[in-house]
């Protein structure tokens, strides 16, 4: 099996697993808020996911350049699998007590499945394109996360769906057996050693990346946790409090999600292109994370004038500009670090990377359940506004500088 039809099977894996991933997010938030569950336990419930997350993308591109990316990925679909199934598991005679240790350590599995399945895919585009191509790396990762982010929206509408026709067990049941479909074809269709290195890192160079990836890491943990702070509790709450069914919940979050991978898809052709793959593309990230920074606080602003009955209106016409410039502001991200990573052990240096990520989804969904609780969806906006402020910070001492250079 060649490169490309290597990396053909580990997308169509990724974007098996996530439809289950987005499915299973709006299940649990859901489910356990018709229960009761106030807006913190509902972070809560994610804790173990994003912690899991963290440990995970450090560990897991680490263990794909000694294994190989087929281990890693075979291994993450599995461990989706068996979440699913133990939270189907979930009995409802439990105490209150019980049910969230239960929930969290499933959710923890689920964490680690997700990493593992990312790290993997991510990495696999590095490998199957030709050096000095800057132009097809950037194509490739931008429409490999618009699809993802695309058909994680699919996922939300999914677990809305499922919810309301066949319920929380039968739901999760369901997506289990679909999925270890999708884990026996992986492990049939790809070839064995696929993403191996020649030499293997100690343990210890996981945490000695070079200035620029550390940089951009800090910048991912700000831009993701202004995301999940109003996106993971805030809104879809905000919204069922204000009558919106789960499916309608489900939907629109599953438009917005579809709508931002279809813009990520399509960075490439937003952002000014360089010969070496840098020069325009670190301003244009500098750029876009200050537009950013604006979007929040102005609907904070707007949701603080306009009258009650216009506020879903304000938050549905904001979010769609959010969305916009958080997916070229993703775009660029996801870009720039297999740009800044070596071709050698591109695993561990995006899996360093997506260890940033999940620290700003942690950061950003344990916020989210505070600040709504303490404030309200506007309480969520402004903290959303501060982190951005970091990350537009952090942007402006990216280096713009080719790869090499930047590894030197």
């Amino acid at each position: 099996m060649n490169g490309q039809r290597a990396y053909a099977s580990v997308v169509a894996a990724y974007w098996g697993f996530t439809l289950t991933d987005g499915a299973l997010r709006m299940l649990v938030l859901l489910h356990f808020f018709t229960l009761g569950y106030t807006p913190f336990q509902l972070a809560f419930l994610f804790l173990l996911y994003e912690v899991a997350g963290m440990a995970t993308n450090l560990f897991g591109g680490w263990a794909a350049t000694r294994f190989g990316l087929n281990v890693t990925l075979a291994s993450g679909l599995a461990l989706q699998v068996a979440a699913l199934m133990m939270l189907s598991g979930l009995d409802p005679a439990w105490s209150p007590s019980w049910s969230v240790a239960y929930v969290v350590l499933a959710q923890g599995l689920a964490g680690v499945a997700k990493d593992l399945t990312k790290t993997s895919a991510k990495s696999a585009i590095k490998l199957v394109t030709p050096e000095g191509q800057s132009a097809a790396l950037f194509r490739y990762v931008a429409w490999l996360t618009g699809s993802k982010n695309a058909l994680k929206g699919v996922g939300f509408f999914l677990g809305g769906v499922l919810l309301s026709t066949m319920g929380f067990v039968s739901a999760l049941r369901l997506m289990a057996a679909a999925l270890a479909v999708v884990f026996v074809a992986t492990v049939l269709a790809l070839p064995r050693m696929f993403g191996k290195a020649k030499q293997v890192s100690r343990l210890r160079e996981i945490f000695a990346k070079t200035r620029a990836i550390n940089l951009l890491a800090a910048a991912r943990i700000a831009l993701f946790g202004a995301r999940d702070v109003w996106f993971v509790v805030g809104l879809p709450v905000f919204l069922y409090a204000n009558g919106w069914t789960f499916a309608e919940v489900g939907g629109f979050l599953a438009a917005w999600t579809i709508g931002y991978g279809a813009v990520q898809g399509l960075a490439h052709r937003i952002v000014p292109r360089s010969a070496d793959g840098l020069s325009a593309e670190v301003p244009a990230a500098r750029l876009w994370a200050s537009v950013l920074a604006a979007i929040p606080i102005a609907i904070a602003v707007v949701l603080g004038t306009a009258p009650a009955s216009a506020a879903q209106a304000v938050v549905v016409a904001g979010l769609a500009l959010f969305g916009v410039a958080f997916a070229v502001n993703s775009a660029l991200h996801s870009y720039l670090i297999v740009a800044y990573a070596g071709s050698e052990k591109v695993a561990e240096d995006v899996g360093f990377y997506y260890a940033a990520n999940a620290t700003g989804r942690l950061a950003g969904t344990l916020l989210s359940g505070l600040l709504y609780q303490a404030g309200g969806l506007p309480a969520c906006l402004l903290g959303s506004f501060a982190m951005l402020a970091c990350c537009a910070a952090i942007s402006l001492a990216l280096p713009a500088r080719s790869a090499a250079a930047a590894r030197a």
